[in-house]
């Protein structure tokens, strides 16, 4: 709203839980209320921060994670699409995650419910073509946002697959040194939503490119196989190796 306001442009703030259908329902008719029709929706919402073993995650973080970024998602799609069906008219805008792409050791929360979201958005894509609504699917890499104080749930020190969470917060330091900013999302979605020639998937940042064209380029063995127990050394070798990059 700040931001808005240096720029002289009016917004509007509406409460809404994605996690609630109630209040989406609300949401949803109050907009259309005040301004007559929805053209675009943009689901941004997400939570992460639940990073772990598979073993280790407890059911209520993976149902947390998945009705937010998933359901929550879904949710406000079925609201707007009636009314941009009628119309022949509207884009749907799903902010995802280079963890959409990629399904990395420690991650597997947030990894399921992106790549959940991605296949939901690629399956829309086609059901709406015909309807002249557009569909586009945002992956950014790593942003430089502050995280919500809640978003802390961490496994055990004692934990047998400890040596992942490790691999992954080298990883997330080293591509923080060097953060894409939050305005190229924003620029990325403007051109997913105005281009002439619009795709449907739209990596954003240098590292979310670089992971997703060298996991493109491995076999899904040699992916398995980083997994092994190797010293730090070792995987910092393994990982230029494979990616390119420092760690």
């Amino acid at each position: 709203t700040d931001a808005a306001g240096s720029e002289g442009l009016k917004l509007d703030v509406i409460q809404l839980d994605v996690d609630d259908s109630d209040s989406s329902e609300r949401a949803v008719k109050e907009v259309v209320q005040k301004a007559g029709q929805i053209d675009v929706l943009i689901n941004n919402a997400g939570i992460g921060g639940y990073e772990g073993a598979v073993e280790e995650t407890p059911e209520g973080v993976l149902r947390a994670v998945f009705e937010t970024n998933f359901f929550g998602a879904m949710r406000l799609i079925r609201l707007v699409l009636p009314g941009m069906r009628q119309r022949i008219s509207g884009a749907i805008v799903n902010l995802s995650s280079v963890g959409g792409r990629i399904a990395l050791a420690d991650m597997g929360a947030f990894a399921a419910s992106k790549f959940a979201l991605e296949a939901m958005s690629e399956v829309l894509a086609q059901e709406v073509r015909r309807f002249n609504i557009r569909v586009a699917i945002i992956e950014p890499g790593l942003i430089d946002v502050p995280k919500p104080e809640e978003e802390t749930w961490e496994p055990d020190s004692n934990s047998p697959y400890m040596e992942f969470t490790h691999r992954r917060i080298r990883i997330y330091a080293k591509a923080l040194e060097n953060p894409t900013p939050p305005e190229r999302v924003a620029e990325t979605i403007r051109h997913a939503l105005e281009t002439d020639r619009p795709k449907l998937r739209y990596l954003v940042g240098e590292d979310a490119k670089t992971w997703v064209s060298a996991r493109q380029r491995m076999t899904d063995e040699a992916w398995v196989d980083l997994g092994r127990e190797m010293t730090d050394e070792e995987f910092a070798t393994s990982y230029r190796t494979y990616f390119g990059r420092e760690i």
